[in-house]
């Protein structure tokens, strides 16, 4: 099937590792110049290395910037004017009881996780208005509307990113830019990875125990009952980022293998 994402502009923020890197190396692979972003050099230079391992004839760049503030966006948008397909990837989390979150812990994820794409939106949308034609993701998360007991400030980032392009998506309604959200659930992400060696080096137990164990107790309404891979979430970043999903928009659309038990 052909996505008809040749010669297009993609940026994905955030993609030096884990499912912005899928993202990038997806897009990359239908024919999209995507520019790569992590926070130091060694991140991006070794993310594009392994874009063009993958698909030789890609067209791939790269930025580093640190969405921590808003010179992150500043330094992006200097560097890369105008985009055809945005993905707002960028994001953080940390497992913390409520009574132990701060307000810094809250406005340092509120600053990444939802203000990043803000800004990003912000700019890029109306270059894409101009030509008629742009895609913007937010990379959300199961947690929006699920929200995890033991992250509450992270899921609330997550449900504000589905707030933010709903509501960019209906103030260009009629155009042919589209503005949606993907749901993803737990993932095998770096961070994930990362997570799931530390509690199976702390409990003497194998990774598939621990993973066995999560969705038992953690997340027992999955569907798929193990992590999902970071490619089967790119596919349907890949697909709704395409030429062939102009009638996807406004969605909050679900890659989280099942967890939600809402069908709506």
């Amino acid at each position: 099937m052909d996505l008809k994402l040749s010669e297009k502009v993609a940026l994905v923020s955030g993609s030096t590792a884990g499912i912005g890197l899928a993202i990038a190396q997806s897009l990359a692979a239908e024919g999209a110049h995507v520019y790569v972003n992590g926070r130091t050099q060694e991140r991006v230079e070794s993310a594009m290395t392994a874009i063009s391992s993958q698909t030789p004839a890609a067209k791939v760049d790269g930025i580093v910037a640190d969405f921590s503030d808003a010179a992150g966006a500043e330094a992006v948008i200097a560097t890369l004017p105008a985009v055809d397909v945005l993905v707002n990837n960028v994001g953080i989390f940390e497992p913390k009881p409520f009574p132990e979150i701060p307000d810094a812990d809250w406005f340092r994820l509120f600053e990444i996780n939802v203000m990043s794409g803000v800004r990003l939106t912000r700019h890029y949308l109306s270059g894409m208005l101009k030509k008629n034609w742009g895609r913007i993701l937010f990379i959300s998360s199961e947690s929006a509307v699920q929200i995890p007991a033991e992250m509450v400030h992270y899921g609330m980032t997550k449900t504000a990113q589905i707030a933010v392009a709903r509501g960019v998506a209906e103030s260009v309604a009629g155009s042919g830019v589209t503005v949606n959200s993907i749901l993803a659930g737990p993932t095998e992400s770096e961070g994930v990875v990362g997570f799931v060696d530390a509690m199976a080096k702390q409990q003497n137990k194998s990774k598939e125990e621990v993973e066995k164990e999560f969705f038992e107790r953690v997340r027992p309404s999955s569907l798929l009952k193990r992590f999902a891979t970071v490619n089967e979430v790119a596919a349907m970043v890949t697909f709704v980022a395409s030429e062939l999903s102009s009638a996807t928009n406004g969605a909050a659309l679900r890659v989280d293998g099942g967890v939600v038990r809402a069908i709506l």
